[in-house]
């Protein structure tokens, strides 16, 4: 079951709010986690029971790390061998089929198991429960006595198949205690539809656009065609995971629960890793607190440095799937993010305003190689982008797909910088602050209408981030 669905919009998050609000405080919980197991079966009921053993496993591994109390070398035994099981289970569902690739290339061997389908999600709750299980082990937080509520921490369904990636400690006062407000609620239905109009109305109809030029030979592109493909699958990307983003934090403000923010414009940012500090920034900050700084971050020798930054974005990549193309591009932004801190982020300073132009295409390039299904594939993509020796530059497909979708381009644009923020921030008089809440009050009111008439009328609806 996805956010932008018929079925979630009308009957499921209805059902699943009344149910909450009926019942009296301490049963609010429960409500959500048997709505959220429900929400997770719906799409994988196969493994909702895998799920569950990885939650059991967990809720006694935390408890095991607090047992053993100022035994040091126990606590690290005990998390050590709750990481290598949850780790060992992302492994065997997201990347075995990998493994068993490379090892019939070095070995020139034949195994064909059968595939192992990835379930749902599975990269976003183990990153969840290690994030618990390791503020137990560092004494940032008790370990939680009370089974439901870490199952409702990991299994919530807002952020549940993908992200935003809550970490334990930004939640756990709130799992025992939240206060109510209609304000909050009100704000998290305003989050919730901005987030459905930028998947539906933006990121869709800009996948289309990337997906019919992705799936072309990139020898048949024109210069201009495999930039339009390119520039759509930046904006598609975007609007995609923050409208995902955004919808999360709306639910869970409807619920009481307030989630720290993914993303923060990152197509305006001056630098590489100035992007990466606005873009999905619950995985960022998980891999800086987690990977790291223990590491030693950026205290120590300049070499050091270099070889944390590499081994965070190579374990980056590799957590957003198992190819080529992804750890090539963990490794494209580790290798960017080095010379950054070498020098280079001054340097793109001095240009300013050109840093801007020169980071946005930068990002694209690493997002040929995110998008492509093969390496290959990504590289003679790049061809077309940047070789135009015997090709086109400006083709009738190109013409036709600008004309056809110019209204979405400009759109994305508009939305991918700050403009509507600083609108609703404004200091107003109370008349005038009156007129604002009644537009944006008619501007969602007809957002969530155009949502509804283009869910009716179009089957095309994919959720990037739910491979992850």
């Amino acid at each position: 079951m996805v956010f932008s669905s018929v079925g979630f919009l009308f009957f499921f998050l209805p059902l699943v709010l009344a149910f909450y609000f009926v019942v009296p405080f301490k049963y609010k919980n429960a409500v959500l986690l048997l709505f959220s197991l429900i929400f997770y079966a719906w799409g994988e009921p196969r493994y909702i029971l895998l799920m569950i053993l990885s939650i059991l496993a967990n809720y006694g591994y935390g408890i095991r790390i607090e047992a053993a109390g100022r035994r040091q070398g126990r606590r690290r035994l005990v998390l050590t061998s709750a990481i290598v099981v949850n780790l060992g289970l992302l492994g065997f569902y997201k990347y075995a089929n990998f493994f068993v690739d490379i090892v019939n290339a070095a070995l020139h061997t034949s195994f064909h198991p059968d595939p192992v389908p990835l379930p749902v999600g599975i990269s976003f709750y183990t990153f969840h429960a290690l994030s618990y299980l390791i503020d137990v082990y560092r004494r940032t937080e008790a370990a939680q006595r009370n089974l439901f509520r870490l199952s409702l921490y990991i299994t919530f369904f807002p952020q549940l198949v993908a992200g935003p990636i809550i970490r334990y400690h930004d939640v756990a006062a709130q799992l025992r205690k939240r206060v109510f407000a209609s304000v909050q609620f009100a704000e998290g239905i305003q989050r919730f539809i901005m987030g459905l109009a930028k998947k539906i109305l933006l990121a869709n109809p800009l996948g289309a656009v990337a997906d019919e030029l992705f799936t072309s030979p990139a020898g048949d592109l024109s210069t201009a065609s495999a930039w339009i493909g390119i520039v759509a699958y930046t904006c598609q990307i975007y609007f995609d995971f923050s409208g995902y983003s955004d919808m999360a934090i709306g639910l869970a403000k409807m619920f009481g629960f307030e989630f720290k923010e993914n993303f923060n414009y990152p197509y305006i940012s001056g630098s590489i890793s100035e992007f990466w500090r606005r873009w999905h920034i619950s995985l960022g900050s998980w891999f800086r607190d987690y990977v790291y700084i223990p590491l030693g971050g950026s205290r120590t020798a300049t070499w050091k440095v270099y070889r944390n930054l590499l081994i965070v974005w190579a374990l980056t990549g590799f957590w957003h799937g198992a190819s080529w193309t992804f750890m090539a591009w963990g490794a494209y932004y580790g290798v960017l993010i080095a010379l950054e801190k070498a020098g280079l982020e001054k340097l793109l300073r001095r240009i300013y305003p050109l840093n801007h132009i020169a980071v946005l295409l930068l990002v694209m390039v690493g997002w040929v190689f995110f998008r492509a299904d093969d390496f290959g594939y990504a590289t003679r993509y790049l061809g077309a982008m940047f070789d135009i020796r015997g090709r086109d530059l400006l083709d009738a497909h190109a013409l036709g797909l600008l004309s056809l979708n110019w209204i979405y381009f400009a759109a994305a644009v508009l939305a991918a910088v700050p403009i509507y923020p600083r609108l609703v921030r404004l200091r107003l008089s109370p008349s005038l602050v009156r007129l604002r809440t009644a537009i944006l009050f008619v501007l969602h009111f007809l957002m969530f209408g155009e949502v509804i008439l283009y869910l009716i009328n179009s089957t095309y609806n994919p959720f990037l981030y739910f491979r992850f």
